[in-house]
């Protein structure tokens, strides 16, 4: 069997400030720009991988939602603990430069990791944590 993962979610609450992280900041293209009913989806992934895509969507928008869970989901964002990924990059030291570049909230510089891998964490702009470990 041949399964490859094709898009992840991530939610957020500002698209111009999503496009401004993942376009800008991280060098990702904009693949796909939906609206609906005010509402905003953000298809993004790295140039060159174009079996690799996140769906930045608007975290209240599926319609079995309740208003209680909308309020959690969005004191979860502001906490940083709803959405999170785990990328990865051949050099993390001129990764995480161009990141600071980009004045992102830096959760961790790299580090080495007991479980033996070397990683930087920061959070984009809807809080979710996105994690880029170093390939070897």
């Amino acid at each position: 069997m041949d399964i490859t993962i094709h898009s992840s979610f991530l939610p957020h609450d500002d698209p111009e400030a999503a496009l401004a992280f993942y376009r800008d900041t991280l060098g990702w293209e904009l693949r796909l720009d939906v609206g609906y009913e005010g509402m905003r989806w953000l298809t993004v992934g790295p140039v060159g991988q174009p079996g690799t895509s996140i769906v930045l969507h608007p975290p209240g928008a599926d319609p079995g939602i309740t208003a209680d869970e909308r309020r959690t989901i969005a004191e979860m964002m502001a906490k940083g603990t709803y959405g999170s990924v785990l990328l990865a990059t051949s050099d993390l030291d001129d990764t995480f430069e161009r990141l600071q570049a980009g004045d992102v909230d830096v959760v961790q510089e790299p580090t080495e990791q007991p479980w033996g891998v070397r990683d930087c964490a920061v959070r984009d702009p809807a809080g979710n944590m996105v994690r880029i470990q170093e390939l070897r």
